[in-house]
């Protein structure tokens, strides 16, 4: 039975969620998940601000970074984050909801690129992240031939 990449992405998507601790460790959601896409989210707790009193740009990068892995995974192949950056255009608070939307700009071979803007909950940009990927050996399920 072949199936199609949307189902694959979320069988992915699924595979990866069942062991990933660290993402529901920080309130993280996984909301969507499509061929070489993802958005998650997360409600930013008073626990994650800084000494400034905003979200500490490590819990932004750390949505981004999962939005990231969720896309450039759902190809039900092992991929790992070669580098990546970010860019905080605004502060997300205590109470915000934060969203991270990933998607895949260009892939070829066993590399890929992946952007992801992160929003809050009245639209306004928080960060851009982009992730560059490559695909090592594995998959995340085992797909019926």
């Amino acid at each position: 039975m072949t199936i199609s990449d949307q189902q694959r992405a979320e069988r992915s998507a699924e595979a990866m969620w069942a062991t990933d601790d660290a993402s529901k460790w920080f309130g993280m959601q996984l909301d969507a998940v499509g061929p070489g896409t993802a958005v998650m989210s997360m409600t930013v707790e008073d626990c994650q601000a800084n000494g400034h009193k905003i979200c500490h740009g490590g819990v932004i990068f750390a949505l981004a970074d999962s939005a990231f892995a969720f896309a450039c995974n759902s190809y039900n192949k092992v991929t790992v984050a070669q580098t990546n950056s970010i860019t905080f255009v605004a502060p997300g608070k205590a109470g915000d909801r934060l969203t991270a939307t990933a998607r895949e700009i260009a892939r070829s071979g066993r590399s890929g690129t992946w952007d992801v803007t992160v929003t809050n909950q009245d639209g306004a940009t928080i960060a851009l992240f982009r992730g560059l990927a490559r695909t090592i050996s594995g998959t995340l399920f085992e797909e019926d031939e």
